[in-house]
Parts: structure tokens; C-alpha cells; sequence
């Protein structure tokens, strides 16, 4: 007895360090369009983020219900060491991810882990199917587009409405809209994300026999789970806030209102019906939406290959990395200690990569926007003014900068070459050809009187 009581807390542990990751990973669902946009200060903003999400784990316990007796079978016999193996193959899919600055699903990682260590352990009759099509499947693919959609109609709207008044004003308005936006996703974010540590938690306790069957959970595994996110949430995972505010779009106030407020709908939404969606999904389809919505908004489709491929490796990669875990944490006290030295190393691993390129909140918004191909295409392209010369300096045969110059203006143009002062171009170009010296005229002799 004393062995099971030391296990348990070692999945309790694991849990709240995954809810710790959970709320770092998802701070950027929340803050990335106020922080790119200045509406807010990257501190202040992660700060308020973290009180919401303290309070929105409060409010509902639909998700968490759905999580510890929904998508896996209490009754199928799974150990405390089956569900501390899934929590390690969340957490390590999210530290991953995170390194990358991709936002991908905490929660689908957190599925991924669960499902992937209870089919070793007990095989898939353990895993509930049809709450896994109805509860995870379905709305992964449904909410980012409800929420992408809502975002571009939402966005076209604001722009319709604004388009007389005064740009300036307009855009106060929108900041302090887009930082009360904020706020609802981050209470959303508590009642959806903060929940599905909490059924964990309570799928744990009923499986070692501390609870009963279908029960809700214990008080202070509400408070302890939403205090474990709000200290991630605090600390904020700027590398996910700079590709999410910088990296989908280019975000205006206007947009970055729209999107928070579609995303906080669906969010809000989904959780009343128990649905354990992605907060990071519905997010960033709002995110996107909002750049498809703005005329002349630019979305890099790159960047959205790539997070679309993150989400589709989520769930098959955790489960992997938690099966495997589940193999080795059934052999005893051994298996589970070798697990949780590996996520211990691999967690100090991915920690120190990340420290050779530090994002924090003083660079967080130090990003050049990225100029997609047809973009840079349509510029080649651009017709020139008349009254505008583009010169090309090349160097020691190369290209390495450009430059306009006014034929009408002071006639001395510049380039910056390698980054050095302007160099005229004039000091760039050839010299000109010496004149060749013009033949004395021949004198015509003088003629006889």
C-alpha cells in the first residue's frame, strides 16, 4: 500500500507538470495577437492570462468528466503506471514542439499519450471509440474552421463598420477591445485546458481506488490543477506567442480583436458541451481566418503547412512515445523509475537546445515578417515610376543591394552595400571610357601667288 500511495503521487506530479507545460505551450492562444500588436505589454499580458486561467478552472467540470470517464474505460483495469506513461509521452510531445515554436495541441498530446499507453497495456478495448470520434476527432476538425470562418467574417465586418472613422481612434478602440477579447480566452482556455489535467488526475485516483467510479473531482485537484497552469501560463512560451503573432499574418488591431473574440466563442461553446477541443487549434484557424479576412492581408501559408503537419503527427507521436513508456513502466519499480529519469534527461535536453537562441519577452516581437514567394514574385514584377531609377549594385560579382534613385531629384543617388554606409552609385558604376584625343587639323599648304 505504501508503494501504490508513492505511484500515485508520482502521477500526480507527472500530471501537474504537464499542465505546467500545457500552460506555457497555450499562452500564445490568448496573447499573441495583443502582444504583436502593442495592445498590451508582454508581462502585463501573460500576467492577466494566468489570473484567468486560475479562475476559468473554477467554472465547469464538462471536460474533465469527458477525460476520466469518456475516452478511456475505467473499468478496464488501467494502472496508475498506464496513465503516468501517457502523461509522459504529452509531455514530452509539447517540450518538442515548443523548441520548434510550433503551436500545436496540448490536448490532442495529452489524448495521444493516454490512448497510445492504454492500447499496450490493456489494448484498444480499453480506449472508448466513440468518444474519441464524437469528443476529440470530430472537433479537431470542426473548430478551426468554425473559428477560422467566424474570424473572417468577423474581421470584414469591423473593417465595414470602420471604414469612415478616424484610423487612429479606430485603433485604440480595437486595443482596448482586443485586451478585453484576451481576457475571455484566457477564462475559456481555464475552462477547457485546466480540465483535462484535472480528469487525468481523477482517472488516477480511480484507478488506484481513492475515488469511485464517475466521480468528480476533488477540490483540491481543481485548485492545484489550475494554479499548475497559471504558473505556466506566467511564464509565458514566447517562442509560440512569436509564431503565432508574427508568423501566421500580419495582425492589425482590428483583426486581432475578431480573432480573439471568434476564438473565446467557440472555445466557450465547446466546453459547455464537454467537448475537449484544442484551444490552440481554434486559435490559430481564428488567427488565420482574420488574415484571409483583411483586404490585402497576407497569410504564410508556410508556416500554416507546417503547424498543419504538427497537428496531424500530435496525437500518433504521443501515443508512440506513451506505449512505448507503458511497456517499460509495467515491469515495476524499476520500468517506472528508468521513465521517469528519460523524461527528466530528455525535458534537460530540449531546455539546454533551447537556450542557444533565448526568446523571452524583450525579443519576443523581434521578427522581420516573412515575404511569401508570390508576394516577392508580384513585387519583381511591380511597374517602376518614371521618375524613379532602380540601380543594382554588384560587387566583386554579386548582388548585394539596390537602390532608387530621382533622376529629377540631387542626382546623386546611393546604395547600402553588405550593410556598410551608402556608397554612391555613381562610385559603384564603371569608370567611363578616357575620350580619345581628337588628330591635330592638317594645315593646307600655301598656295603659290
Amino acid at each position: 500500500m505504501e508503494h501504490f500511495t508513492l505511484l500515485i503521487a508520482i502521477v500526480i506530479i507527472t500530471a501537474l507538470a504537464f499542465d505546467f507545460t500545457n500552460g506555457f505551450h497555450d499562452t500564445a492562444n490568448a496573447m499573441a495577437t495583443t502582444i504583436s500588436t502593442g495592445a498590451m505589454k508582454p508581462r502585463a499580458a501573460v500576467a492577466m492570462s494566468a489570473i484567468l486561467n486560475l479562475v476559468g478552472a473554477f467554472l465547469s467540470v464538462e471536460v474533465a468528466r469527458t477525460i476520466s470517464g469518456g475516452i478511456i474505460d475505467e473499468e478496464a483495469g488501467i494502472q496508475p503506471e498506464v496513465i503516468f506513461a501517457g502523461l509522459v509521452g504529452a509531455i514530452v510531445w509539447n517540450l518538442l514542439t515548443w523548441l520548434a515554436g510550433l503551436p500545436s495541441s496540448s490536448s490532442h498530446a495529452l489524448f495521444g499519450g493516454l490512448i497510445g499507453a492504454t492500447a499496450a497495456s490493456v489494448g484498444f478495448g480499453g480506449i472508448n471509440g466513440d468518444a474519441v470520434v464524437t469528443k476529440v476527432v470530430i472537433p479537431a476538425i470542426a473548430a478551426p474552421l468554425v473559428a477560422g470562418f467566424a474570424a473572417v467574417m468577423a474581421t470584414r465586418l469591423t473593417y465595414r463598420i470602420t471604414r469612415d472613422a478616424d484610423e487612429a481612434t479606430s485603433a485604440k478602440g480595437y486595443r482596448a477591445g482586443q485586451i478585453a477579447s484576451a481576457a475571455l480566452v484566457s477564462l475559456a482556455h481555464g475552462t477547457n485546458d485546466a480540465q483535462k489535467t484535472m480528469g487525468v488526475m481523477t482517472l488516477a485516483l480511480i484507478a488506484g481506488g481513492s475515488l469511485a467510479p464517475n466521480s468528480d473531482p476533488p477540490l483540491w485537484v481543481i485548485t492545484s490543477a489550475g494554479l499548475a497552469i497559471a504558473l505556466g501560463t506566467y511564464l509565458g512560451g514566447w517562442r509560440i506567442i512569436r509564431t503565432l503573432g508574427k508568423g501566421l499574418t500580419d495582425i492589425q488591431p482590428p483583426q486581432g480583436f475578431a480573432a480573439q473574440t471568434s476564438a473565446a466563442t467557440t472555445i466557450l461553446a465547446s466546453s459547455h458541451m464537454g467537448f475537449a477541443l484544442s484551444t490552440t487549434q481554434v486559435c490559430s484557424g481564428a488567427v488565420t481566418g482574420s488574415g484571409l479576412g483583411r483586404r490585402g492581408g497576407v497569410v504564410r501559408w508556410n508556416t500554416v503547412s507546417r503547424m498543419v503537419v504538427a497537428w496531424l503527427l500530435t496525437l500518433p507521436a504521443a501515443g508512440v512515445v506513451g506505449a512505448l513508456g507503458a511497456l517499460l513502466a509495467e515491469r515495476g519499480d524499476w520500468g517506472v523509475a528508468t521513465v521517469a529519469v528519460l523524461l527528466v534527461v530528455v525535458s534537460g535536453l530540449i531546455w539546454a537546445r533551447s537556450r542557444r537562441k533565448p526568446i523571452s519577452h524583450e525579443n519576443v516581437n523581434d521578427v522581420e515578417p516573412v515575404v511569401e514567394p508570390a508576394a516577392a514574385a508580384a513585387a519583381a514584377v511591380e511597374p517602376v515610376a518614371d521618375d524613379e531609377v532602380v540601380t543594382t549594385a554588384k560587387v566583386n560579382g554579386s548582388v548585394n543591394g539596390s537602390a532608387k534613385s530621382s533622376v529629377n531629384g540631387s542626382g546623386n543617388g546611393s546604395t547600402v552595400v553588405d550593410g556598410e554606409q551608402p556608397v554612391p552609385v555613381s562610385a559603384l558604376a564603371p569608370p567611363a571610357a578616357a575620350p580619345e584625343p581628337t588628330p591635330p587639323t592638317e594645315r593646307s599648304a600655301p598656295t603659290a601667288p
